[in-house]
């Protein structure tokens, strides 16, 4: 139940950001097309930060410290970058436009899904 709730915050996430952010873009032919794209879109994101950012939060802890945790604005940037060329490969109508765009859809997107994980009951969660 848990994972059900986690990936629904993210669809909604990367739904808005894909609305507000320039440069991220949904070209589904289709609504039903564009449910289904944000759904394994969010999929692959929560992937990607569940299984790959760990390990580059321990391969890189030096540069953590040292840059007093400003990295993690390029890591999550470049992370939003391998979720669009893992998109890529399923052949999914999401594009990013550059590093920049994506440097703006991972800080939306770290904002928008810690305020909706703030709106959601922890039980719902898994936490409590």
């Amino acid at each position: 139940m848990a994972f059900l709730v986690r990936w629904a915050i993210i669809s909604v996430a990367l739904w808005v950001t894909t609305l507000v952010v320039p440069g991220i873009d949904l070209t589904a032919p289709s609504t039903a097309k564009g449910i289904l794209t944000i759904i394994v879109v969010a999929l692959i994101f929560g992937l990607v930060n569940a299984f790959i950012k760990p390990i580059i939060k321990i391969v890189g802890c030096l540069f953590y410290i040292f840059t007093l945790g400003l990295i993690s604005f390029i890591v999550n940037a470049l992370l939003f970058l391998l979720v669009d060329w893992l998109a890529g490969l399923f052949d999914l109508p999401f594009n990013v436009d550059g590093f920049w765009a994506a440097f703006w859809g991972a800080i939306v997107m770290g904002i928008l899904t810690w305020a909706i994980s703030l709106v959601i009951p922890d039980r719902l969660e898994g936490k409590a």
